[in-house]
């Protein structure tokens, strides 16, 4: 049997790193930490504070998707801490986006895509009144 401890990090594909790293630092709001030396580009981001992370590796393979923004499509998901302030704080950045304050999982979803049309999924607890 398997005994899992937790996700340790989720990997996504980019073409350009210069302008992903500007993207998940900027928008997204992730910490850069430091990446092994490997032979090709990248970047690592610490997740949140249960030592998660998020790595980007540049490689210019067949598994990018050029479409817009599918719910239903493979996507990592972050929480976050205010529905209303990170809806904001998209439009403030012009970053388009969908989300469901009362989406069916019980918690509150905003999807979006990186410069690579990797779906994102940002979510918070559900508020109801």
């Amino acid at each position: 049997m398997i005994h899992h401890e937790g996700v340790h990090h989720v990997s996504l594909i980019v073409t350009d790193i210069e302008r992903a790293k500007a993207f998940y630092r900027d928008v997204i709001g992730l910490r850069e930490i430091q990446r092994p030396a490997f032979d090709f580009e990248g970047a690592w981001y610490a997740v949140g504070s249960g030592g998660q992370q998020l790595h980007l590796l540049v490689h210019e393979g067949e598994t990018k998707r050029t479409g817009g923004i599918d719910t239903r499509d493979g996507h990592f998901a972050i929480r976050v801490a205010d529905f209303d302030e990170t809806i904001r704080w998209l439009d403030q950045c012009g970053i388009p986006h969908r989300h469901n304050r009362n989406s069916i999982t019980g918690f509150s979803q905003i999807f979006l895509l990186d410069p690579d049309h990797n779906v994102i999924e940002l979510n918070a607890a559900r508020h109801d009144s």
